[in-house]
Protein backbone atom coordinates (compact mmCIF):
# COMPACT_ATOMS: atom_id res chain seq x y z
CA UNK A 1 0.00 0.00 0.00
CA UNK A 2 1.38 3.55 -1.30
CA UNK A 3 0.16 6.05 1.21
CA UNK A 4 -0.23 9.88 -0.06
CA UNK A 5 -0.22 12.64 2.13
CA UNK A 6 -2.21 15.66 0.40
CA UNK A 7 -1.13 17.93 3.02
CA UNK A 8 2.43 17.38 3.51
CA UNK A 9 2.41 16.66 -0.71
CA UNK A 10 4.70 12.92 0.53
CA UNK A 11 4.03 9.55 0.10
CA UNK A 12 5.16 6.35 2.03
CA UNK A 13 5.50 2.81 1.45
CA UNK A 14 3.67 0.25 3.43
CA UNK A 15 1.68 -3.00 3.62
CA UNK A 16 -2.20 -2.92 3.81
CA UNK A 17 -2.28 -4.96 7.05
CA UNK A 18 -0.64 -2.01 8.81
CA UNK A 19 -4.21 0.14 7.72
CA UNK A 20 -6.36 -0.41 11.43
CA UNK A 21 -3.21 0.82 13.17
CA UNK A 22 -2.11 3.79 10.43
CA UNK A 23 -6.07 4.98 11.18
CA UNK A 24 -7.06 7.75 13.77
CA UNK A 25 -9.51 5.26 14.67
CA UNK A 26 -12.60 7.36 14.54
CA UNK A 27 -13.11 7.58 10.87
CA UNK A 28 -16.20 6.18 9.03
CA UNK A 29 -15.44 3.80 6.41
CA UNK A 30 -17.97 3.47 3.16
CA UNK A 31 -17.81 0.47 1.41
CA UNK A 32 -19.81 -1.01 -2.11
CA UNK A 33 -21.28 -4.30 -1.36
CA UNK A 34 -22.41 -4.84 -4.93
CA UNK A 35 -21.83 -8.27 -6.16
CA UNK A 36 -20.53 -9.50 -9.31
CA UNK A 37 -22.67 -11.24 -11.66
CA UNK A 38 -21.71 -13.77 -14.50
CA UNK A 39 -22.25 -10.81 -16.90
CA UNK A 40 -20.24 -12.19 -20.13
CA UNK A 41 -22.72 -14.42 -21.93
CA UNK A 42 -22.04 -16.43 -25.50
CA UNK A 43 -24.68 -17.00 -28.02
CA UNK A 44 -25.49 -17.45 -31.29
CA UNK A 45 -26.93 -14.61 -33.64
CA UNK A 46 -30.12 -15.37 -35.68
CA UNK A 47 -31.05 -11.93 -37.16
CA UNK A 48 -34.32 -10.83 -38.83
CA UNK A 49 -32.43 -10.85 -42.25
CA UNK A 50 -31.65 -15.11 -41.83
CA UNK A 51 -35.19 -15.18 -41.72
CA UNK A 52 -35.63 -14.67 -45.33
CA UNK A 53 -32.95 -16.68 -46.84
CA UNK A 54 -32.28 -19.81 -47.92
CA UNK A 55 -31.76 -22.84 -45.85
CA UNK A 56 -28.14 -22.84 -46.44
CA UNK A 57 -27.66 -19.62 -45.71
CA UNK A 58 -29.77 -19.47 -42.55
CA UNK A 59 -27.59 -22.51 -41.42
CA UNK A 60 -24.42 -20.33 -41.74
CA UNK A 61 -25.77 -17.44 -40.12
CA UNK A 62 -26.78 -19.40 -36.99
CA UNK A 63 -23.13 -20.35 -36.90
CA UNK A 64 -22.23 -16.98 -36.26
CA UNK A 65 -21.32 -16.53 -32.21
CA UNK A 66 -21.55 -13.11 -30.40
CA UNK A 67 -20.83 -11.65 -27.16
CA UNK A 68 -22.76 -9.64 -24.68
CA UNK A 69 -21.58 -7.97 -21.58
CA UNK A 70 -24.41 -6.87 -19.44
CA UNK A 71 -23.76 -3.27 -17.76
CA UNK A 72 -26.68 -1.93 -16.47
CA UNK A 73 -30.37 -3.50 -15.28
CA UNK A 74 -33.20 -1.69 -16.58
CA UNK A 75 -35.86 -4.20 -15.03
CA UNK A 76 -36.41 -7.86 -14.16
CA UNK A 77 -35.76 -8.76 -18.13
CA UNK A 78 -34.00 -5.87 -19.95
CA UNK A 79 -30.17 -5.20 -19.81
CA UNK A 80 -27.86 -2.25 -21.34
CA UNK A 81 -25.53 -4.72 -22.56
CA UNK A 82 -21.88 -4.34 -24.97
CA UNK A 83 -22.31 -6.70 -27.92
CA UNK A 84 -19.22 -7.54 -30.21
CA UNK A 85 -19.16 -7.52 -32.66
CA UNK A 86 -21.75 -5.70 -32.70
CA UNK A 87 -21.70 -3.23 -35.61
CA UNK A 88 -23.82 -5.54 -38.14
CA UNK A 89 -26.53 -6.45 -35.33
CA UNK A 90 -29.99 -4.81 -35.75
CA UNK A 91 -32.90 -3.78 -33.73
CA UNK A 92 -35.13 -6.79 -34.11
CA UNK A 93 -32.86 -9.60 -34.26
CA UNK A 94 -32.22 -12.20 -31.74
CA UNK A 95 -29.37 -13.78 -30.07
CA UNK A 96 -29.62 -17.35 -28.64
CA UNK A 97 -27.51 -18.18 -25.44
CA UNK A 98 -28.55 -21.77 -24.70
CA UNK A 99 -31.28 -23.97 -24.51
CA UNK A 100 -32.61 -21.25 -21.65
CA UNK A 101 -32.00 -18.00 -22.58
CA UNK A 102 -32.58 -15.73 -25.56
CA UNK A 103 -32.78 -12.20 -25.98
CA UNK A 104 -34.20 -9.85 -28.75
CA UNK A 105 -32.43 -6.27 -29.31
CA UNK A 106 -34.39 -3.33 -28.74
CA UNK A 107 -32.31 -0.63 -29.35
CA UNK A 108 -28.41 0.56 -30.06
CA UNK A 109 -26.72 2.76 -29.01
CA UNK A 110 -22.82 3.75 -29.73
CA UNK A 111 -19.54 1.98 -29.03
CA UNK A 112 -21.62 -1.76 -29.55
CA UNK A 113 -24.28 -0.72 -26.79
CA UNK A 114 -27.54 -2.56 -26.97
CA UNK A 115 -30.80 -3.20 -25.21
CA UNK A 116 -31.66 -6.39 -25.00
CA UNK A 117 -35.35 -8.04 -23.70
CA UNK A 118 -34.05 -11.37 -22.06
CA UNK A 119 -37.13 -14.31 -22.14
CA UNK A 120 -36.23 -17.51 -20.60
CA UNK A 121 -39.02 -20.37 -19.48
CA UNK A 122 -37.15 -20.79 -15.83
CA UNK A 123 -36.60 -17.28 -15.40
CA UNK A 124 -34.10 -14.82 -16.81
CA UNK A 125 -31.92 -14.29 -13.63
CA UNK A 126 -31.51 -18.05 -13.28
CA UNK A 127 -30.59 -18.95 -16.42
CA UNK A 128 -28.19 -15.70 -16.82
CA UNK A 129 -26.63 -16.92 -13.90
CA UNK A 130 -26.18 -20.14 -15.23
CA UNK A 131 -25.15 -19.48 -18.68
CA UNK A 132 -23.22 -16.52 -18.04
CA UNK A 133 -19.12 -16.28 -17.55
CA UNK A 134 -17.28 -14.23 -15.01
CA UNK A 135 -16.48 -10.79 -16.81
CA UNK A 136 -12.79 -10.83 -15.85
CA UNK A 137 -10.26 -7.87 -16.92
CA UNK A 138 -9.66 -8.40 -20.43
CA UNK A 139 -5.43 -7.99 -18.98
CA UNK A 140 -6.00 -10.94 -17.17
CA UNK A 141 -6.19 -13.01 -20.69
CA UNK A 142 -7.65 -16.56 -19.22
CA UNK A 143 -10.89 -17.89 -19.44
CA UNK A 144 -12.67 -17.67 -16.23
CA UNK A 145 -13.20 -20.79 -13.75
CA UNK A 146 -15.28 -21.99 -11.46
CA UNK A 147 -13.47 -20.61 -8.24
CA UNK A 148 -13.56 -16.97 -9.89
CA UNK A 149 -17.44 -16.78 -8.82
CA UNK A 150 -16.22 -16.46 -5.71
CA UNK A 151 -12.53 -15.17 -6.03
CA UNK A 152 -13.81 -11.96 -7.46
CA UNK A 153 -15.85 -10.84 -5.21
CA UNK A 154 -15.05 -8.70 -2.25
CA UNK A 155 -16.29 -9.99 1.39
CA UNK A 156 -18.73 -6.90 1.68
CA UNK A 157 -20.38 -8.41 -1.95
CA UNK A 158 -24.11 -9.66 -1.22
CA UNK A 159 -26.69 -7.57 -3.33
CA UNK A 160 -27.47 -5.98 -6.68
CA UNK A 161 -25.38 -6.70 -10.15
CA UNK A 162 -22.33 -5.58 -11.59
CA UNK A 163 -20.50 -6.09 -14.57
CA UNK A 164 -17.17 -5.59 -12.70
CA UNK A 165 -15.92 -6.04 -9.22
CA UNK A 166 -15.12 -3.09 -6.79
CA UNK A 167 -11.45 -3.62 -6.68
CA UNK A 168 -10.43 -1.48 -3.93
CA UNK A 169 -12.55 -3.78 -1.63
CA UNK A 170 -10.50 -6.66 -2.88
CA UNK A 171 -7.92 -5.83 -0.41
CA UNK A 172 -10.05 -6.63 3.29
CA UNK A 173 -10.44 -9.73 4.98
CA UNK A 174 -12.87 -11.14 7.93
CA UNK A 175 -9.98 -10.39 10.19
CA UNK A 176 -8.98 -6.98 9.07
CA UNK A 177 -12.50 -5.80 9.27
CA UNK A 178 -12.32 -6.85 12.95
CA UNK A 179 -9.61 -4.96 13.39
CA UNK A 180 -11.26 -1.97 12.25
CA UNK A 181 -14.14 -2.33 14.38
CA UNK A 182 -11.35 -3.06 17.36
CA UNK A 183 -9.98 0.18 16.68
CA UNK A 184 -12.64 2.22 16.85
CA UNK A 185 -13.56 2.40 13.07
CA UNK A 186 -17.08 2.33 11.68
CA UNK A 187 -18.13 1.05 8.53
CA UNK A 188 -20.68 1.79 6.48
CA UNK A 189 -22.36 -0.07 3.21
CA UNK A 190 -23.79 1.45 0.07
CA UNK A 191 -24.71 -0.57 -3.55
CA UNK A 192 -23.04 0.63 -6.85
CA UNK A 193 -23.88 -1.18 -9.94
CA UNK A 194 -20.76 -1.08 -12.00
CA UNK A 195 -20.82 -1.08 -15.38
CA UNK A 196 -19.78 0.75 -18.43
CA UNK A 197 -19.68 4.11 -16.24
CA UNK A 198 -16.53 2.67 -14.45
CA UNK A 199 -14.47 1.18 -17.01
CA UNK A 200 -15.27 2.52 -20.43
CA UNK A 201 -11.85 4.35 -21.26
CA UNK A 202 -11.32 7.85 -22.24
CA UNK A 203 -12.00 8.64 -26.50
CA UNK A 204 -11.95 12.16 -25.97
CA UNK A 205 -8.75 14.38 -27.07
CA UNK A 206 -10.44 16.51 -23.95
CA UNK A 207 -10.89 15.15 -20.20
CA UNK A 208 -13.69 17.39 -20.09
CA UNK A 209 -15.19 16.21 -23.56
CA UNK A 210 -15.97 12.79 -21.88
CA UNK A 211 -19.36 11.15 -22.01
CA UNK A 212 -19.68 8.92 -18.63
CA UNK A 213 -22.36 6.34 -19.02
CA UNK A 214 -24.95 6.15 -15.80
CA UNK A 215 -24.51 3.37 -12.76
CA UNK A 216 -27.34 2.71 -10.33
CA UNK A 217 -26.78 2.82 -7.18
CA UNK A 218 -28.37 2.36 -3.47
CA UNK A 219 -27.90 4.76 -0.16
CA UNK A 220 -29.68 3.15 2.60
CA UNK A 221 -30.80 5.39 5.13
CA UNK A 222 -28.19 4.41 7.85
CA UNK A 223 -25.34 4.82 5.93
CA UNK A 224 -26.46 8.37 4.92
CA UNK A 225 -27.24 8.49 8.62
CA UNK A 226 -23.48 7.90 9.46
CA UNK A 227 -22.30 10.16 6.79
CA UNK A 228 -24.09 12.83 8.34
CA UNK A 229 -22.87 11.65 12.20
CA UNK A 230 -19.36 11.69 10.65
CA UNK A 231 -19.79 14.87 9.05
CA UNK A 232 -21.42 16.89 12.37
CA UNK A 233 -18.46 15.81 14.36
CA UNK A 234 -15.59 16.14 12.00
CA UNK A 235 -14.58 12.73 11.91
CA UNK A 236 -13.04 11.51 8.14
CA UNK A 237 -15.11 9.44 5.73
CA UNK A 238 -12.53 7.33 4.06
CA UNK A 239 -14.30 5.88 0.62
CA UNK A 240 -12.77 2.70 -0.17
CA UNK A 241 -12.65 2.60 -4.08
CA UNK A 242 -13.58 5.46 -6.78
CA UNK A 243 -17.58 3.82 -7.11
CA UNK A 244 -18.08 4.63 -3.85
CA UNK A 245 -16.78 8.06 -4.72
CA UNK A 246 -18.96 8.52 -7.35
CA UNK A 247 -22.13 7.37 -5.39
CA UNK A 248 -21.52 9.49 -2.18
CA UNK A 249 -20.22 12.34 -4.63
CA UNK A 250 -23.39 12.08 -6.98
CA UNK A 251 -25.75 12.00 -4.39
CA UNK A 252 -24.64 15.15 -2.37
CA UNK A 253 -24.54 17.05 -5.46
CA UNK A 254 -28.53 15.93 -6.17
CA UNK A 255 -29.03 16.44 -2.59
CA UNK A 256 -27.78 19.65 -2.46
CA UNK A 257 -29.56 20.67 -5.58
CA UNK A 258 -33.00 19.16 -4.63
CA UNK A 259 -32.50 21.81 -1.54
CA UNK A 260 -31.65 24.46 -3.46
CA UNK A 261 -28.47 24.68 -1.67
CA UNK A 262 -26.31 24.16 -4.19
CA UNK A 263 -22.70 25.59 -4.04
CA UNK A 264 -23.34 27.80 -0.73
CA UNK A 265 -20.36 26.31 1.23
CA UNK A 266 -19.92 22.51 3.16
CA UNK A 267 -22.09 23.32 6.21
CA UNK A 268 -25.62 23.33 4.00
CA UNK A 269 -24.77 19.97 1.82
CA UNK A 270 -27.08 17.09 2.10
CA UNK A 271 -26.84 13.63 1.39
CA UNK A 272 -29.78 11.32 0.90
CA UNK A 273 -30.50 7.77 1.32
CA UNK A 274 -32.40 6.27 -1.63
CA UNK A 275 -31.88 4.60 -5.17
CA UNK A 276 -30.52 7.05 -8.11
CA UNK A 277 -28.64 6.69 -11.32
CA UNK A 278 -25.05 8.21 -10.83
CA UNK A 279 -24.57 11.08 -13.71
CA UNK A 280 -21.89 12.72 -12.44
CA UNK A 281 -18.89 12.58 -13.99
CA UNK A 282 -15.82 13.68 -11.43
CA UNK A 283 -12.47 14.92 -13.47
CA UNK A 284 -10.05 17.97 -12.00
CA UNK A 285 -11.56 21.19 -10.71
CA UNK A 286 -14.74 18.98 -8.78
CA UNK A 287 -15.43 19.94 -5.31
CA UNK A 288 -15.39 16.92 -3.13
CA UNK A 289 -18.98 17.33 -1.02
CA UNK A 290 -18.04 13.76 1.40
CA UNK A 291 -15.65 12.17 0.71
CA UNK A 292 -11.83 13.05 2.66
CA UNK A 293 -9.74 10.42 2.31
CA UNK A 294 -9.62 7.22 -0.73
CA UNK A 295 -8.47 4.13 -0.88
CA UNK A 296 -7.88 2.58 -4.37
CA UNK A 297 -6.27 0.68 -6.45
CA UNK A 298 -3.87 1.68 -9.48
CA UNK A 299 -5.50 2.55 -12.87
CA UNK A 300 -4.85 1.99 -16.34
CA UNK A 301 -3.90 5.44 -18.53
CA UNK A 302 -7.04 7.26 -20.27
CA UNK A 303 -9.60 5.86 -17.86
CA UNK A 304 -12.28 7.96 -15.94
CA UNK A 305 -11.32 6.52 -12.48
CA UNK A 306 -7.58 7.73 -13.22
CA UNK A 307 -9.16 11.48 -13.70
CA UNK A 308 -11.00 11.03 -10.80
CA UNK A 309 -8.19 10.09 -8.42
CA UNK A 310 -5.92 12.99 -10.15
CA UNK A 311 -9.22 15.26 -9.36
CA UNK A 312 -8.88 14.28 -5.91
CA UNK A 313 -5.18 14.13 -5.32
CA UNK A 314 -3.72 16.52 -7.64
CA UNK A 315 -2.72 15.61 -11.16
CA UNK A 316 0.73 16.44 -10.75
CA UNK A 317 1.32 15.01 -8.05
CA UNK A 318 -0.09 11.83 -8.56
CA UNK A 319 1.91 10.99 -11.83
CA UNK A 320 4.56 11.42 -9.79
CA UNK A 321 3.08 8.83 -7.33
CA UNK A 322 2.41 6.88 -10.17
CA UNK A 323 5.84 6.79 -11.75
CA UNK A 324 7.23 6.07 -7.48
CA UNK A 325 5.05 2.77 -7.57
CA UNK A 326 6.21 1.84 -11.26
CA UNK A 327 10.11 2.36 -9.97
CA UNK A 328 8.88 0.30 -7.00
CA UNK A 329 7.56 -2.67 -8.57
CA UNK A 330 4.04 -2.05 -7.19
CA UNK A 331 1.10 -4.39 -9.09
CA UNK A 332 -1.42 -1.97 -10.79
CA UNK A 333 -5.38 -3.12 -12.12
CA UNK A 334 -7.40 -5.48 -10.46
CA UNK A 335 -5.93 -7.83 -8.42
CA UNK A 336 -2.83 -5.31 -7.56
CA UNK A 337 -1.86 -3.10 -5.35
CA UNK A 338 -3.83 -0.28 -3.36
CA UNK A 339 -2.74 3.49 -2.36
CA UNK A 340 -4.72 5.55 0.39
CA UNK A 341 -4.94 9.08 0.08
CA UNK A 342 -5.22 10.84 2.95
Amino acid sequence: MLILDREGRCWEDARFLELPDRLRGDELVVVNNVRVIPARLLGLREGVKAESAGRESRREYLKSPIEALLLRRLDADRWEALVRPGRKVRVGERIRFGEDLEAEVVSRGAYGLRELRFSSKGGVARAIERRGHVPLPPYLRRADQPADRERYQTIFARVGAAAAAPTAGLHFTPRLVERLRERGVELAELTLEIGLGTFQPIHAEQVENHRIHRESYEIPEATAAAVRRARQAGRPILAVGTTVVRALEDAALKGAARSGEEGRGAETEVLRAGRAEAELYIYPGHHFRVVDQLLTNFHLPRSSLLVLVAAFAGREWLLEAYRHATRSQYRFYSYGDCMWIR
